[in-house]
């Protein structure tokens, strides 16, 4: 099934959790990446709340799948900053394989956050960040068809 990112924000944390959980790693990503923040989903701001993330904060991912890197597009300018390590591995969630993308060893700024990824529908990815091991919020990643 395919997923457009208003759905997503659509869904409580309860929704997301059981797709991610339902969900298979997938391949690693290669190539940039448009990201939503899903944070206060479910509610009337979400989408606001998302757009204005986007435009002042975070606006994606662009992965090197044959390095095993990624950096996150960041600021109205779109910067490529925050480097982190990506990986196949065991999500905190439930143990299941996941795509780990992990900054502890690249990222003085990010270096207690760990974001793990699996594959939704084509070209989607759900995400959730974790800040010392901590669940905070989910994100979504489409890559271009």
């Amino acid at each position: 099934m395919a997923y457009d990112v208003d759905q997503l924000l659509e869904k409580t944390d309860a929704e997301l959790d059981g797709m991610f959980s339902g969900s298979q790693p997938g391949p690693i990503p290669n190539g940039p990446a448009e990201g939503t923040a899903i944070v206060a989903n479910g509610t009337r701001f979400s989408s606001l709340i998302a757009k204005i993330v986007n435009h002042f904060g975070w606006q994606g991912k662009t992965f090197d799948a044959k390095h095993g890197t990624l950096r996150n597009r960041i600021t109205s300018l779109g910067l490529n900053a925050i480097v982190a390590e990506v990986y196949v591995g065991p999500s905190l969630f439930d143990q299941k394989p996941c795509i780990v993308l992990d900054y502890s060893k690249t990222s003085e700024v990010a270096e207690r956050i760990r974001d793990e990824i699996r594959m939704i529908a084509p070209n989607t990815y759900l995400g959730r960040v974790y800040w010392e091991n901590k669940p905070t919020i989910h994100f979504a990643l489409q890559f271009p068809a």
